[in-house]
C-alpha cells in the first residue's frame, strides 16, 4: 500500500510540475498591448471577466467581442473606443489564459447584465467560439462580425437570418486561408465580404508582430482606423 501511495505522489507530483510549467509557457507567449492599446485601455472601464466601452449615447445593440488565442483583451482597445465613441457599448471578454476555447459561453455574463440586443463578434479563434454562441443564442441577437476568421460546422450560421460581416487583410499570414474558402459552407448567402489591402493578421488587434505573419504594407494606425470604419458602416445598416 505505502508503495503505491508514493507511486501515486510522484506522478501527482509530476503532473502539477507539468501543469505549472505549461501554465507558464501558455502565459509568456500571450501577446500583449502596444503602448497605444494600452492608453486606450485606461479609459474603458474593468468589471470582471470583461473590458466594457461605454457610449455616451448609445445608438445600437451592445457589441461583445471574442480575443484571438493568445492576445490580451486591450489590444482591441483602439477601434474598440472608436465604436464607443460613434454610440455601440463595447465588451471586449477576458478569458482564461487569454483562449476563448476554454470558456465559450463568457458571453453570458455580458448579456445577463444588459438587457439589449446585441452583435457578437471575434479575431481569429476568437471568432470560432462567438460564431458557436451565436448560433446557441439567436433571441437578441442582431448580427455577426469575423475578423480573420471564420465559423466552424458546431458555430454554422449558414440557416442565420442576421446579418454577418467577415473582414480579412490582403497581408495575413496566419489566417488557414484554404480553411477560411471551405468554412464559406457555414455562413449564410447575404454575408458581407470586406478585406484590408495591405493589413495583416495582428493587425486587427494593437499588439506588434505575429509569428507567421506578414509584414503588412500599411500601419497598425491605418488597419485600426479602416477596422473600425468598416464596422461602423455595416453596424449602422442593422435593424
Amino acid at each position: 500500500m505505502k508503495k503505491i501511495v508514493k507511486g501515486m505522489l510522484v506522478t501527482l507530483t509530476i503532473l502539477i510540475v507539468f501543469s505549472a510549467g505549461g501554465w507558464l509557457y501558455l502565459r509568456s507567449q500571450i501577446h500583449q498591448p502596444s503602448e497605444q492599446a494600452r492608453q486606450a485601455a485606461t479609459r474603458a472601464q474593468t468589471t470582471q471577466p470583461v473590458l466594457s466601452f461605454k457610449a455616451d449615447l448609445v445608438k445600437g445593440p451592445q457589441i461583445i467581442f471574442y480575443p484571438g488565442a493568445l492576445v490580451a483583451p486591450e489590444s482591441y482597445s483602439v477601434w474598440a473606443e472608436k465604436l464607443a465613441a460613434a454610440g455601440y457599448q463595447v465588451s471586449i471578454v477576458r478569458f482564461p489564459l487569454d483562449l476563448a476555447v476554454l470558456a465559450p459561453q463568457r458571453a453570458h455574463q455580458v448579456l445577463a447584465k444588459h438587457q439589449r440586443a446585441y452583435v457578437i463578434g471575434g479575431h481569429s479563434l476568437g471568432g470560432v467560439m462567438a460564431s458557436r454562441f451565436a448560433q446557441q443564442h439567436q433571441a437578441r441577437l442582431k448580427g455577426v462580425f469575423f475578423l480573420a476568421s471564420y465559423p466552424d460546422k458546431k458555430g454554422s450560421l449558414r440557416q442565420l437570418d442576421q446579418p454577418v460581416l467577415s473582414v480579412t487583410a490582403s497581408r495575413d499570414g496566419v489566417l488557414d486561408w484554404s480553411a477560411y474558402r471551405q468554412a464559406k459552407q457555414y455562413l449564410p448567402h447575404h454575408t458581407s465580404y470586406q478585406q484590408i489591402k495591405g493589413g495583416n493578421h495582428a493587425g486587427f488587434g494593437s499588439y506588434g508582430a505575429q509569428k507567421g505573419d506578414h509584414v503588412a504594407t500599411i500601419s497598425s494606425q491605418a488597419q485600426q482606423q479602416r477596422t473600425a470604419t468598416i464596422l461602423l458602416r455595416w453596424l449602422r445598416q442593422l435593424n
